[in-house]
């Protein structure tokens, strides 16, 4: 079977996965206890904080610091670039590593990354630690998404991260407005305190990949030939990854312009920041809209239509920045990044269950938004304006779509 079709089965039979639990049967999965799914659920939570906040911390960056537009992409592209490069070590290290100790690694390099970046402001020094705290982060977060993934539902799992994350985001941006520069890096240094006395709750093993597929229905996996089955290539995982990375160009590009943007085009920012706060709150609703059409409909389609909607999103501030269109854009963007990240995170898990190639999916959220920003830096510095940086998103999230599209025809011409 092409790797195109294997993927697809994957993405298609996810529901069935989860609802069988393809996974190690809930009394011997340890990720699947209360303790260690509430901690990897708050720890993503406190991984992706700047993440999130990023059009206020940008905002920030320029009011109380001095720093231009283009400095505010790059700074904002090592932070994530430091992500990335904690999450692909996390990868590498996390069958060989204890996942509590990488996590105390992490938790160590954001502390002391944040508490000096208090004491130095300049540019240079603040790129640099922003790098070194993304990359405790990326220790972090990858560990958290690990064990998330370690469910035995992880479709459900992530759904209920993705939920959580709205809630935080929507306070994280009703927050961090208010507080000083010192401020913001004593909160994120707080998040990470207060995690320290858990981390021994994190379970250390990996689930029990031979319990899974002793478990599974046959539905749950991608069928070979008449009546064989055998555990899918890793070639699986790793596709979804290269589509996450790409999906998280648009969503970096932008997450961290759309509030300059909307002031460039004369838009009150004090208003701006108020509807990209409260359009946050419709993650919620994609949420619940995922889980309903999950139930009931198979991967393809929806996901295919979803991206659609997103390219329409962004692009139309190509066009034109209006109090209209930002409104419509920034509502549809909340709604639809949550959608396509429960489908993509689900994918990959079930994909892949020894935790490798969940680990990484900070790390391809990292290295897509770092790749946002830094374009974005380029092309302002170029003077192609905000409306070029709207037309890369739509390009991402295009390239995205075109990447799902070959999938799903090379599946239905191979069903054929």
């Amino acid at each position: 079977m092409p790797p195109a079709r294997y993927l697809l089965a994957s993405l298609r039979s996810e529901r069935y996965v989860t609802d069988s639990s393809i996974a190690t049967p809930p009394h011997t999965n340890p990720f699947d206890a209360r303790g260690p799914f509430l901690l990897s659920l708050f720890m993503t939570l406190v991984g992706y904080s700047v993440l999130v906040a990023l059009p206020a911390i940008n905002g920030a960056w320029v009011d109380q610091l001095g720093f231009s537009e283009v400095e505010v992409n790059r700074v904002a592209s090592a932070d994530l670039l430091g992500l990335f490069i904690g999450a692909v070590l996390t990868s590498a290290l996390i069958s060989r590593w204890s996942r509590q100790r990488l996590t105390y690694l992490g938790i160590a390099l954001a502390i002391i990354a944040n508490a000096l970046c208090t004491q130095y402001v300049d540019y240079e020094t603040t790129l640099a630690l922003r790098l070194i705290a993304g990359l405790g982060s990326g220790f972090y977060t990858a560990v958290a998404v690990a064990g998330l993934g370690a469910h035995s539902k992880p479709r459900e799992a992530f759904n209920w991260m993705l939920l959580a994350f709205a809630i935080s985001q929507f306070l994280e941006l009703q927050l961090i407005p208010h507080l000083s520069m010192n401020g913001i890096y004593v909160f994120f240094i707080a998040t990470y305190v207060v995690t320290l006395p858990f981390v021994g709750m994190i379970p250390n093993t990996s689930p029990s990949i031979e319990s899974a597929e002793a478990t599974s229905s046959p539905a749950a996996a991608p069928q070979i030939a008449d009546g064989e089955t055998k555990e899918p290539p890793s070639m699986l995982a790793w596709v979804g990854i290269a589509a996450i990375v790409i999906a998280y160009v648009n969503i970096g590009a932008y997450w961290s312009n759309i509030e300059l943007a909307a002031e460039s085009a004369g838009l009150d920012g004090d208003w701006a920041a108020q509807i990209i706060a409260w359009c946050v709150l419709l993650s919620f609703v994609g949420c619940f809209t995922a889980m309903w059409v999950l139930k009931r409909f198979d991967y393809d389609k929806p996901l295919l239509f979803t991206f659609v909607l997103m390219v329409v999103a962004v692009g139309l501030l190509a066009v034109q920045v209006t109090a209209a269109l930002f409104v419509f854009s920034v509502a549809m963007f909340n709604f639809l990044w949550i959608f396509i990240d429960v489908y993509q995170m689900g994918g990959v898990s079930v994909a892949d269950r020894s935790g490798s190639a969940v680990a990484f999916i900070p790390g391809a959220q990292g290295l897509g938004q770092t790749m946002g920003p830094f374009a974005a830096s380029v092309m302002l510095d170029l003077g192609w304006g905000f409306d070029g940086v709207f037309i890369l998103c739509a390009i991402a999230s295009a390239a995205a779509l075109l990447i799902y599209m070959f999938i799903y025809l090379k599946f239905r011409h191979a069903a054929n």
